[in-house]
């Protein structure tokens, strides 16, 4: 099986190029794709037309790459619970606009359906498309605002991320199930480059979506978030969301919040989506009664992760012992790593991240795609050469071989799942 080359007219319309084989892309090189490595285009993803760029694949009579002349290059977002294996192989004309910060996964067509370069590395099914009723979502809206008139979070959560953004996380909680979000911090330690709620007026890209404009208070967030932990099945409440900056600079307060929920409820699962720049905070929120934790990070070399965070008042160490503090306390210790074929399954990140496996002993991966424009990100952090790679596949086998307890997915598991992994999960 060998999809055809697929190109849009630039009016949203998508042809399939029966001259030239779809390739893919790792770090800056067009290469072929095994067989193995295509799957059909899950439910839930969408194609992407890509102005000014002209996709690259395999002439079907020479065996030769060029150039598809017909129009723009195609690319697919993949649906969560999905890791992308390669990136859309295309040129970028000089007078190319930075892409959104989208994830721009290989794809092709063959035998009239379309095929993506990926994996489906998480089996749970919390996010998936087919699982959302807008009637209940909506519903779910109207008696959670009329439940909590006066809390800004759930009106944040509602009018902002639900109605506005259709954040998945936030569509669960208002249809009482899963993982529930906590916006805690409107402020950041960190300035990523590719941050998805706030970018510079000079930045030629754009924020995806606004960041929390207010602090919530400890008892805002208790007034929703026992309800849920004592309703829902598989319960999870998170701190720490895309809407907001750094949690851990509002630690006080989740510590507060902790202590008080855990007065009203031992049901669930408490965890936080954070940076980890502050060890000693995490350890406070630990002995408060924390269960987990999930530290965001697009390389585990210091070098590489420096340039794309670049990072205020911590450093790559901090994160480290974050995560070792959890796994000390006995907490569920996760990465959530985003995934760049040919730069986070190049040979060097691989031995990084065997030594920061072996330090920490964290207990998940969770295999992240990266939402961003890959020419621009390479470029603005200086790579030309992103060195020998063993391909996305081959690093997670190998991750796999040599540290089998640690677990594979893309969301933060329920307690039930911490307990065991392979058969409980949310479903």
């Amino acid at each position: 099986m060998t999809p055809y080359l697929l190109y849009s007219d630039g009016n949203g319309n998508i042809f399939e190029d029966t001259s030239l084989y779809a390739i893919g892309r790792m770090g800056w090189d067009a290469m072929p794709v095994d067989e193995e490595d295509w799957i059909e285009l899950p439910d839930g993803g969408s194609l992407y037309e890509l102005p000014e760029r002209r996709g690259i694949g395999i002439d079907v009579k020479t065996g030769e790459m060029r150039l598809c002349e017909k129009g723009w290059a195609v690319a697919a977002f993949i649906p969560p619970a999905h890791t992308g294996l390669y990136m859309a192989a295309f040129e970028a004309l000089p007078e190319a606009q930075t892409l959104p910060l989208f994830c721009y996964t290989a794809v092709g067509w063959y035998n009239e359906k379309f095929y993506v370069t990926a994996v489906r590395i998480e089996r749970d099914i919390r996010q998936e498309a087919k699982g959302y009723n807008e009637d209940k979502i909506k519903l779910g809206v109207e008696h959670m605002l009329e439940a909590y008139p006066h809390n800004r979070l759930v009106e944040h959560l509602a009018n902002n991320c639900t109605l506005t953004y259709h954040c998945p996380a936030a569509r669960n909680y208002f249809i009482g199930r899963w993982e529930c979000p906590i916006p805690i911090s409107p402020a950041c330690n960190a300035n990523c480059i590719g941050c998805i709620s706030f970018q510079p007026q000079e930045e030629t890209i754009y924020s995806a979506q606004d960041r929390l404009t207010f602090k919530p208070t400890a008892a805002e967030v208790v007034e929703y978030t026992v309800p849920h932990l004592e309703t829902a099945p598989y319960p999870i409440v998170s701190f720490g969301q895309g809407c907001e900056g750094e949690p851990l600079l509002m630690w006080e307060t989740i510590r507060e919040a902790i202590i008080e929920i855990r007065k009203h409820t031992q049901k669930g699962s408490i965890n936080i989506n954070t940076n980890g720049s502050k060890p000693d905070a995490v350890e406070e929120l630990m002995k408060a009664g924390l269960n987990s934790i999930r530290v965001s990070l697009n390389s585990v070399r210091p070098e590489i992760y420096t340039k794309y965070y670049l990072p205020n008042n911590y450093k790559f160490e901090d994160i480290r012992e974050s995560a070792r503090i959890v796994r000390q306390y006995g907490g569920w210790a996760s990465i959530n790593y985003f995934v760049f074929p040919g730069m986070t399954d190049s040979v060097a990140e691989y031995e990084a991240l065997r030594e920061f496996i072996k330090y920490t002993d964290i207990s998940m991966i969770q295999w992240r795609n990266f939402n961003i424009d890959p020419d621009w990100y390479l470029g603005r952090l200086g790579v030309t050469d992103t060195g020998e790679c063993l391909g996305v596949r081959q690093l997670m086998d190998l991750v796999h071989e040599e540290f089998p307890h640690i677990k594979f997915g893309y969301y933060n598991p329920p307690v039930e799942r911490m307990r065991n992994y392979d058969t409980d999960f949310a479903h």
